[in-house]
């Protein structure tokens, strides 16, 4: 190996006594500013090493080129690993053959072009033979939400991409891809092994899958890339955690911890899923499989405690469209899904997604010797279309009474025992060859990532800090409010708060009354809180007064950052009083801006009075792209007299299948006198376009406005159930059909 001579005597002098000193250690150069590293990357030679001196590195757009050998790749590297960190507008290109890159960490920063590490450095320039290890991307993103960006694209041929943590990627845009736009990028028999893929947050919108390989415009291309032992971590950016669009590729040995959606053979054919792993523990939407398209095999897999349904349930055979276009959904054909155990799940859907257009029903397609276990007994199965193109054969089922699909199922007593593994399997001895096999290797997450970068620990927002008490005063609030970490709680003392100052939020805060005599608080500004980016705001045991707010329209309790925030939000409301928001026209308790996005939204055993606007508008994403600006919405237990407005516009257009809210929930509650203003646009007490998942039930309106629900999208399910209505219209269900049972009307 010979040296780069482009760095100052000192460090070369350094590098060499550490070389003569540690044997093991590559020769190699280390550069401490751009300007060094251009010129150590201009003259590099196959073993060469460039590292990176340890640092900030700001605003650092690294290209890596060279060609290097199978035996002597060109390296670049930190001087240590995980103490070299890329931030500001930085991104990294390689381009060449038998390229090594490793140690490096981007963050507090985004890329300023389409993606953070490109295998390539134009279209013409690619990686070939490379790999890129032990490098972090975390939190590095574009501050616009609806931004797009990639933060690992794979392009060329023979590439590795191992051992790196990714987490945290919150704007719009696949995490990982494999490009297949030119013949040099295509049957690329690339390596993606042993990553960390950290909490991807729910988008709200179509493109948050976590990885993605093809487009559909080459989806009947092959790739041949292997993705095999990752851990998948509270992935929840969409429906799709993985998106399978090509052909010839192999999943294996993965495991999905809590992440919502399912890795979906969303086009291509030949592909192969097997012995990967399955946690849901329970958690909301938590799926598997989806199957589509020809000669996939889906064998040896472990599935358990998974609670989706429809397209994101734990194992989905989809219909296909009849001679589909190359985007659109190809007939299952040719299939194998065999050997797999499922167990206490939630739903396993056959040919699902059947309509008028989705018409082509599975064929030719084997399920076998697989385990479906579920303790309560219940029957899981969907079926939404004939499949007597699926042939059924020595699967196992425990103890399900009227099973409807009559061929191939067996019902009977099943014992399960946990395995050295930590898996359950069947006690039975004559089921030895039922569902996956008792060897199956179960990654940890240990065993993926890197060890010198943590792992985020899942902690909860709220209540998670330090407890602090003020006495009656509304400065001492704001400033408090300044003062506090993330997680504090902030306790107020009975008395009467008048704040002159809008209260910013950037961080989560938990406000509640130190005794159970409620505090007061009145505002002198247009809003008493704005949420901004890292904000979350928990109140508990407070009244919230609006009589001291200016005399003009548009006041709100609680708002929203008037720009897009990058990151979600919650907003917790637990036995609070909301009054006198009526010194003008719509003065809303919440309001929020377009490109802000709240994962859950809490109203619980509160009471509202006198407001001229609505308690929660959440409808500002109205381009009809499948944006929205909420996930979970939840009131319970409260009293609502004279909203002028709604108590709830929820909104979310377009035709986009890939999310799973909204959701709404409104029950137990006493509505009287909403929606009557005349400056109610939606002539609606509750009003939903486009929620998805919405259940009203055990509420009394009246003298208001009826609940009025658009079904635009998806498979929407909407229940409203055990509601009295006095002197209230009956819900208005527009475009679809609701579950309507036991509700009384009095006009």
């Amino acid at each position: 190996m010979r040296w780069i001579q482009k760095t100052t005597i000192r460090r070369a002098f350094l590098v060499l006594i550490a070389i003569a000193t540690t044997p093991a250690v590559l020769a190699g150069v280390v550069v401490s500013d751009q300007s060094e590293y251009q010129e150590a990357v201009k003259d590099a030679q196959p073993g060469d090493v460039i590292q990176l001196a340890n640092g900030i590195w700001k605003d650092f757009e690294i290209v890596f080129t060279g060609n290097g050998t199978e035996d002597a790749p060109i390296t670049l590297t930190a001087e240590e690993k995980g103490e070299v960190i890329i931030t500001g507008q930085s991104n990294l290109k390689l381009a060449g053959e038998y390229l090594v890159v490793s140690g490096l960490v981007f963050k507090n920063g985004f890329t300023p072009t389409s993606e953070v590490i490109s295998f390539r450095s134009n279209k013409e320039h690619l990686a070939n033979h490379s790999r890129v290890t032990e490098v972090v991307i975390d939190s590095f993103n574009n501050p616009e939400r609806t931004e797009t960006d990639y933060w690992v694209s794979i392009y060329g041929k023979h590439n590795r991409f191992d051992h790196n943590h990714l987490a945290g990627k919150s704007n719009n845009g696949v995490t990982l891809a494999v490009r297949l736009d030119t013949e040099t990028s295509q049957q690329n028999y690339h390596r993606i092994d042993h990553n960390y893929f950290g909490h991807r947050p729910i988008l709200g919108s179509n493109g948050g899958e976590t990885m993605r390989i093809g487009t559909s415009h080459y989806s009947l291309t092959d790739s041949f890339t292997t993705v095999e032992n990752n851990y998948f971590e509270r992935c929840d950016g969409e429906v799709e955690i993985i998106s399978n669009k090509s052909g010839g590729n192999v999943f294996r040995g993965n495991v999905f911890f809590e992440s919502r959606g399912t890795l979906t053979l969303r086009h291509g054919n030949g592909n192969l899923v097997e012995n990967n792993v399955f946690f849901g523990n329970g958690a909301d939407h938590t799926g598997g499989i989806r199957l589509i398209n020809k000669r996939q095999v889906i064998r040896n897999n472990y599935l358990q405690s998974l609670t989706g349904t429809r397209f994101g349930s734990p194992l989905t055979v989809m219909n296909g469209v009849p001679d589909s276009p190359i985007n659109r959904y190809h007939q299952v054909e040719d299939s194998v899904i065999e050997n797999n155990t499922l167990i206490d799940v939630a739903h396993i859907e056959l040919a699902a997604g059947s309509d008028d257009e989705r018409s082509a029903v599975p064929k030719t397609t084997r399920f076998a010797n697989n385990l479906i276990y579920n303790r309560d007994g219940k029957d899981i199965f969907t079926v939404h279309d004939d499949i007597s193109g699926i042939d059924f054969e020595n699967n196992v089922l425990n103890e399900v009474a009227d099973f409807k699909i009559e061929r191939g199922f067996t019902s009977r007593k099943v014992r399960l025992k946990q395995l050295p593994n930590g898996l359950m399997a069947p006690v039975n001895e004559d089921l030895d060859g039922i569902g996956a096999s008792h060897d199956l290797k179960v990654l940890s997450r240990d065993e993926t990532g890197v060890a010198w970068y943590p792992k985020p620990d899942g902690k909860a927002r709220f209540d998670s800090g330090s407890t602090h008490v003020i006495g009656a005063d509304g400065e001492a609030l704001v400033k408090a409010v300044a003062a506090a970490q993330a997680g504090d709680v902030i306790e107020l003392a009975p008395g009467h708060y008048q704040v002159e100052k809008l209260i910013h939020v950037n961080k989560p805060l938990t406000i509640r009354s130190s005794s159970e005599t409620r505090p007061t608080i009145e505002f002198e500004r247009t809003a008493l809180f704005e949420i901004e980016q890292g904000g979350a705001l928990k109140l508990q045991g407070l009244v919230m007064d609006g009589s001291s707010a200016p005399d003009t329209a548009g006041n709100a309790v609680v708002r929203t950052s008037r720009y897009s925030m990058l990151g979600s939000y919650d907003l917790l409301l637990d036995d609070c009083v909301v009054r006198d928001l009526d010194v003008n026209h719509s003065f809303n308790f919440l309001t929020v801006a377009k490109s802000t996005f709240a994962d859950h939204i809490s109203i619980r055993d509160s009471v509202f009075s006198d407001v001229t606007g609505a308690v929660l508008q959440l409808d500002k994403e109205t381009d009809d792209l499948g944006l929205y600006n909420v996930e979970y919405v939840d009131i319970t237990g409260s009293t609502f007299t004279d909203i002028g407005k709604t108590l709830l516009s929820a909104y979310r257009g377009g035709t986009d299948e890939s999310t799973f809210g909204p959701h709404v929930n409104i029950s137990n509650n006493e509505l009287n006198s909403v929606g009557n203003n005349k400056r109610n646009k939606t002539g609606a007490s509750v009003y939903m376009l486009g929620v998805q998942l919405a259940d009203i039930f055990n509420n009394e309106f009246v003298d208001s406005k009826p609940v009025r629900a658009m079904l635009t999208v998806g498979d929407p399910v909407t229940t409203i159930i055990g509601n009295s209505f006095k002197n209230t219209p009956a819900p208005e269900i527009l475009n679809g059909q609701a579950i309507l049972r036991d509700n009384t009307v009095n006009q």
